[in-house]
């Protein structure tokens, strides 16, 4: 069944509890806006739905199978998580409408390739692929699959970039700010301990 209830229900837990696409997105939302933070917003959304049709089309396996391959993409990504939470540490901790405006959202394309080393997107993908397979052809099973991460990521990141942009109203202080910024950095640096467990 291409909409299968169970499998929607299990995709929206695993993708709205904080992971690092979720702390990036706040994040983004208070220190540049709901608008600017649209293309990233869009990234995620594209980025997942594919990390989640090659996964249930096999190349998941294929990672899995690998430990070498594995290991390497592991180390990368927690490379590349810990370098944005080093970003985040070290960002302006000044209001918006005071921030540096040489300072940019991540990019639809950066957000897009992020997916690929982003833990929680792959264990969820893999976990929905094992848990949630419908038995059919393997182009079904990758398009049924990404359409539901897409489909699902789209509603989770409004409300998590929406939220941030709301936060703004209560950092209005540079204090604040780096309170905000220092929590978040540290949130999204924890999200590395996902990739070996």
């Amino acid at each position: 069944m291409f909409l299968d209830p169970l499998l929607y229900g299990f995709v929206f837990l695993g993708l709205f509890t904080p992971g690092p696409n979720v702390i990036m997105l706040t994040s983004s939302g208070v220190r540049f806006g709901f608008r600017r933070t649209l293309p990233h917003l869009f990234g995620v959304v594209i980025g997942v739905g594919i990390t989640a049709a090659v996964t249930a089309a096999g190349v998941g396996a294929i990672v899995l199978a690998s430990p070498v391959l594995n290991l390497v993409l592991k180390l990368g990504a927690g490379a590349f998580i810990l370098w944005m939470a080093w970003g985040h540490w070290r960002a302006s901790a000044r209001p918006r409408s005071a921030a540096d405006p040489d300072e940019k959202p991540l990019s639809f394309l950066g957000a897009v390739l992020f997916q690929w080393i982003n833990p929680k997107v792959w264990a969820i993908a893999f976990a929905a692929s094992a848990g949630y397979g419908g038995g059919q052809a393997l182009w079904f099973e990758a398009a049924r699959l990404g359409t539901a991460f897409s489909a699902v990521n789209l509603g989770v990141c409004l409300f998590w970039t929406a939220a941030g942009a709301l936060l703004t109203a209560l950092l209005s202080t540079p204090a604040a700010w780096k309170i905000f910024l220092r929590t978040m950095s540290v949130l999204l640096a924890l999200t590395v301990l996902m990739l070996f467990r």
